[in-house]
């Protein structure tokens, strides 16, 4: 019986304010709470709260039986802390009914592994303590920033005492195999389970797409196309930025219509169930290898790390940032400015690709251009470069 497996990211940054050279050394004041609790007022109103809520509904409408797994990072939660406790509610609510689970994460949402292992291990721990303080729940899978993976982040994975991981289901590794089925890393010491991103994205970006072939796509459409995998795969894994609801796909596109009503609909298939991520892991065995020498992500078409890293300004920006972490002394307030302003984002406003999906680097963008990015980031790191040295 294949498992049908959610897996929700939610993510939002801490922007930063117009930070200009005439700051430097004047400022330490780096982040705009203003304008992220727009951000925030708005997207809690239009996805948070109302699918938080469905959720809750569903899974008490299937007796428990419609599952899915959050990926909430620390950044976040400590905004939701500060402005929308009540959403924080939510989630403990949903965390009591032991049909949600939450996974592992970097705390700041960063590039952290990329560039240093201690931090790395840092970020991961405050993650799984905050995890563990707000919600009870002890995170057994881990999900990189934006699914990075790379073959020497399982062992380190492993020691900070996860059992699965999950990335993106990319053709470029896979080659003739089906992303649908559990795999092992290299040494065996992780699980590994994959996005399928043509159901993913067909649920996430062509939902409301008209120019779409299989437009209007329906509950019967999708559940259909999930059954008819089975044989073919053991588990499908959809995974997606939680802002798909209501806020990438508005109310109007009929979106929540449809979360509301996939369930009952896939359920209603014999062979078909719901599954969180760690039951997934338990559930079904190893089907073969799944290595990559190098970062793969679930961003973009490349699957790469070009949207963070592929120009000078994001590659010189992100070595700087990285480059204090010796010189950091036991000072907290300074320690934490470091891991916001580590914050993929910051990185992802830089960029200056323009392919089919060049759209979705504008979506909650602050800036004009990459450049405007690149000089606000830059000012902020010049002046936290003198303090480091300070």
């Amino acid at each position: 019986m294949p498992s049908v497996s959610f897996y929700f990211k939610i993510h939002q940054p801490e922007r930063l304010k117009n930070y200009s050279v005439f700051d430097i050394g004047n400022s330490d004041d780096y982040f705009d709470d203003e304008k992220n609790k727009f951000y925030l007022d708005r997207i809690v109103e239009k996805c948070y709260v109302p699918t938080l809520e469905l959720i809750k509904e569903l899974i008490y409408e299937t007796d428990g039986r419609f599952k899915a797994s959050f990926g909430i990072t620390g950044i976040f939660l400590e905004q939701l802390l500060r402005w929308h406790p009540e959403v924080i509610g939510l989630f403990q609510d949903l965390a009591k009914t032991n049909s949600i689970e939450f996974t592992g994460e970097t705390y700041y949402h960063s590039l952290a592994s990329l560039y240093s292992v201690e931090e790395f291990k840092n970020q991961v721990l405050e993650h799984k303590r905050l995890i563990k303080e707000l919600f009870l729940k002890e995170p057994k899978v881990f999900s990189n920033t934006e699914l990075i993976y790379f073959d020497d982040l399982a062992k380190v994975v492993n020691e900070l005492g996860f059992d699965g991981i999950i990335t993106e289901g990319a053709e470029r590794i896979l080659g003739w195999r089906s992303p649908n089925y559990v795999y092992n890393t290299p040494c065996n010491y992780l699980k590994v389970i994959l996005r399928n991103f043509k159901l993913s994205d067909d649920m996430s970006f062509r939902f409301s797409s008209r120019d779409w072939s299989e437009y209007p796509l329906t509950t019967n459409k999708f559940a259909s196309w999930l059954e008819s995998l089975n044989g073919g795969g053991e588990v499908v894994g959809l995974f997606m930025d939680f802002e798909t609801f209501g806020e990438h796909q508005w109310q109007e596109t009929g979106i929540f219509d449809f979360l509301a009503n996939l369930p009952n609909e896939v359920l209603r298939k014999k062979d078909l169930e719901f599954s969180t991520l760690s039951e997934v892991i338990k559930k079904y065995p190893s089907r073969g290898e799944f290595s990559s020498k190098y970062p793969v992500t679930w961003a973009d078409t490349e699957r790469d790390l070009s949207a963070w890293l592929a120009n000078q300004m994001q590659k010189d920006s992100a070595q700087m940032i990285y480059s204090f972490e010796k010189k950091m002394q036991n000072e907290p307030e300074l320690i934490k400015k470091w891991r916001k302003l580590q914050t993929a984002d910051h990185f992802y406003y830089m960029c200056t690709k323009w392919f089919a999906d060049g759209d979705v680097h504008k979506y909650f963008n602050p800036y004009q251009s990459p450049y405007e990015a690149y000089i606000v980031y830059k000012n902020i790191l010049e002046d936290l470069h003198i303090k480091v040295n300070r």
